[in-house]
């Protein structure tokens, strides 16, 4: 079932320490089939050089498990409250990259400092609030995927234009058109956290790009008249 996603979604996983961005089992991604309803996503705690594609766990969107013997991410009900809240996300990634998890601890936002920013993220890269004791008790995983809509419906900020999130204390969450995407975001979102936190140590009292430099830089890949890269036939 679903082996072309499966695959995906593994290469995805795998591409996660090629990037330096888990150490160990700390981190996971998902893709979604919106036809069938469906997500894949790594099992919970199997070390990236022992796994395979045919253990990938499927489950339908309210979290059943349709396919696989083993036990899911433990962060599964995170990547299914946003498959369920953001139709256009086709794919999820976690990872506790030490850059990205540095703003996450300091509890805010990575600001957009500079050009390689704006390409991807339009602002600044929004850190969530903090888990109440209720919801950490009550179903951890899955308030975590809800503050994090909360937060983005709060800014208003379109999934696609801001494409991850810092969760306070924990670190980032990043998605995209399907699993690779979410991977591509991942990386960069860890590369500007890094670049953000050098800026800030040069220049404590350092201002945000200007708004014009921000718009122009993310429109020219992004918006209605891009024309950054070639066209496709």
């Amino acid at each position: 079932m679903l082996e072309e996603l499966k695959q995906a979604v593994y290469d995805a996983n795998m591409a996660l320490p090629k990037h330096g961005l888990v150490t160990f089992t700390w981190g996971n991604a998902s893709g979604i089939d919106r036809a069938r309803g469906l997500m894949v996503i790594k099992p919970s705690g199997v070390e990236y050089e022992e796994l395979r594609p045919d253990q990938l766990v499927v489950l339908d969107l309210d979290g059943n498990k349709v396919e696989g013997s083993l036990n899911p991410s433990s962060d599964t009900q995170t990547h299914l409250e946003l498959y369920r809240a953001f139709p256009e996300i086709g794919g999820v990634v976690h990872t506790h990259s030490t850059f990205a998890v540095g703003w996450a601890q300091a509890c805010e936002d990575i600001p957009c400092y500079g050009t390689t920013h704006a390409d991807y993220f339009y602002g600044p890269i929004p850190c969530s609030r903090q888990l109440t004791t209720e919801e950490i008790e009550e179903a951890y995983e899955k308030n975590t995927g809800r503050v994090i809509i909360e937060t983005l419906q709060e800014r208003q900020i379109q999934p696609m234009h801001v494409p991850g999130i810092v969760c306070a204390n924990h670190g980032p969450f990043t998605w995209g058109k399907d699993a690779a995407q979410a991977v591509y975001h991942a990386v960069v979102l860890e590369e500007v956290a890094k670049m953000a936190f050098i800026t800030r140590g040069i220049n404590p009292q350092v201002q945000s790009a200007p708004q014009n430099v921000q718009d122009k830089h993310f429109m020219r890949k992004h918006g209605p008249n891009a024309y950054y890269g070639q066209k496709k036939a």
